[in-house]
């Protein structure tokens, strides 16, 4: 076994709920709202993260549940799970299958264990702290050794938010931009299939997998000023410290620019 038993559980329990995503998108008949802060929101989405809910307290039962979709649960283990039913959900809405589900675990010590699953694609990416990162089969994966932005794969949720100095920095340099982002994007950057993601605009939800996954992977996720937060609202995650470092100086350099 790759991570401990309960970790494996929850895994388990993250795997049923991506397989409810998937029914939900292959089904393709689901209300969409608009929530407070414009953002979509579908009846899958709460579906989904409902059975996260239930299924996580009655395993986990002293354990804090912090979502998307609905209030926090405040636990007493001083642990809480962190998730994301459907990351994405404009891509899910559009019927596009880069959507994910997303499930971590943090404790005083930090996110311990963090879980990627893309449901339409049938791929799974997780690790727990000093045990590795593995792919759904149980092989481990790694992040590529690109240490420099020349021919790199730089990937963006969206690059709306982005200054346009910076996209400009990374092109001269030879920097290759995709906008192949949310957990599809950090999934790829842990596989090395990619080098680097960033994204300018995110919540905890949205990356509370990634500190743990891009370590184990060999790699490291940060906020943009180098800390291991998934509370400053950006993210960025590299394959290595040095294209990392050289993605930081470019954003430093560029904040402020107009976009």
């Amino acid at each position: 076994m790759t991570i401990d038993a309960r970790f494996q559980n929850a895994l388990s329990i993250l795997e049923a709920g991506a397989d409810m995503a998937r029914s939900w998108f292959d089904e393709a008949h689901f209300r969409v709202e608009q929530k407070d802060d414009g953002t979509p929101v579908t009846e899958a989405d709460r579906s989904v993260e409902q059975h996260l809910r239930d299924e996580l307290s009655r395993h986990f039962p002293d354990d804090g549940l912090l979502g998307e979709e609905f209030p926090e649960v405040e636990g007493t283990s001083g642990g809480r799970w962190i998730m994301d039913p459907i990351d994405g959900t404009k891509s899910f809405i559009h019927g596009v299958p880069l959507y994910s589900t997303l499930l971590a675990y943090e404790s005083a010590q930090g996110v311990e264990f963090g879980a990627i699953a893309l449901p339409s694609l049938n791929r799974l990416v997780y690790a727990q702290s000093g045990r590795g990162c593995f792919d759904g089969q149980g092989r481990q994966v790694n992040t590529s050794s690109r240490r420099e932005v020349r021919e790199a794969y730089v990937l963006s949720t969206w690059l709306e938010d982005w200054p346009l100095d910076l996209v400009a920095r990374i092109q001269t340099q030879d920097g290759i931009i995709r906008t192949w982002g949310d957990g599809f994007g950090y999934a790829l950057v842990a596989a090395g299939q990619a080098d680097a993601l960033l994204d300018f605009t995110v919540s905890p939800f949205d990356v509370a997998p990634m500190p743990v996954i891009m370590k184990e992977a060999g790699g490291i996720f940060t906020d943009f000023d180098g800390l291991d937060s998934i509370y400053s609202g950006v993210g960025l995650a590299s394959a290595t410290r040095e294209l990392h470092d050289a993605l930081l100086r470019g954003i430093a350099e560029s904040v402020g620019s107009p976009a």
